[in-house]
């Protein structure tokens, strides 16, 4: 593997910085475990769960704290904004078009970037969860293959808090839950997990690569527990916009 150190643009760690601003004025940010030092300028991919629109500002200022500056696997809507998606191909991320043949490019392109050194952050839920407590669902296997193939570590990242900021339907209530959450200031935590050990898959080989996604969806469900101890069930927080949808309930292997 090629793993010479892919250098973020001078744009995206300037965007870190701005999140860390915007967080700290929405939310109190709370961040534990970390990233190896040897992994954080990769080849790495960071998995994580997937709980608001708010996720990629609060991942962009969480991994600031721990000294990554990930690309991020973002949907192709994103890339389209206008002033937004020049900035996010400028800085070097990644567009997904879901439910389309060119999802399959995205991952091609994640394989390369990871592969010249980049850190990936991946949400392999592959959507906003719907799950009715917020817990992660079942996983999509793009995530796994991606590691398997290119054979980088994955560090399993939980967040808890973000549904509090922003509204699942975002933009609409969009002006309502920022000015609550300036009030409220709910707290927001992340935490960085132990690197999960996918040693014993091969890649190509059947099943390997729904063994991997569970695996880790197992080990952000374990990591997202500390985060919620008095929310095991249900979150507190109801957002009446968010359906609730029980089809892609993840169930631990054991």
């Amino acid at each position: 593997m090629d793993t010479a150190t892919w250098q973020p643009p001078l744009i995206w760690r300037a965007a870190q910085l701005l999140a860390r601003l915007v967080v700290g004025l929405l939310a109190r940010l709370e961040v534990t475990g970390s990233v190896p030092a040897y992994l954080r300028r990769g080849p790495l991919i960071l998995a994580a769960n997937h709980i608001s629109p708010f996720d990629p500002v609060v991942m962009a200022a969480a991994c600031r704290a721990v000294g990554v500056s990930p690309r991020i696997m973002a949907t192709g809507g994103l890339f389209r904004a206008p002033v937004v998606g020049p900035a996010m191909r400028h800085a070097g991320h990644i567009r997904v078009e879901r439910g389309t043949s060119g999802v399959h490019r995205a991952l091609d392109d994640a394989a390369a970037a990871v592969a010249g050194g980049s850190a990936i952050l991946v949400y392999p839920e592959g959507r906003i969860g719907l799950d009715p407590g917020l817990w992660p669902e079942r996983g999509k296997t793009g995530a796994a293959r991606l590691a398997l193939a290119c054979g980088a570590p994955v560090v399993p990242v939980a967040q808890w808090g973000s549904h509090e900021v922003l509204p699942y339907r975002a933009p609409k209530g969009l002006l309502k839950g920022v000015a609550r959450a300036m009030v409220r200031r709910p707290v927001v935590r992340v935490h960085f997990g132990e690197p999960i050990d996918l040693g014993d898959l091969a890649h190509g080989t059947p099943g390997a690569a729904r063994r991997g996604t569970d695996r880790i969806i197992d080990a952000i469900t374990d990591s997202l527990a500390p985060l919620r101890p008095d929310e095991p069930d249900r979150p507190r927080h109801v957002d009446p916009g968010r359906p609730a949808d029980t089809s892609r309930s993840h169930r631990r292997r054991r």
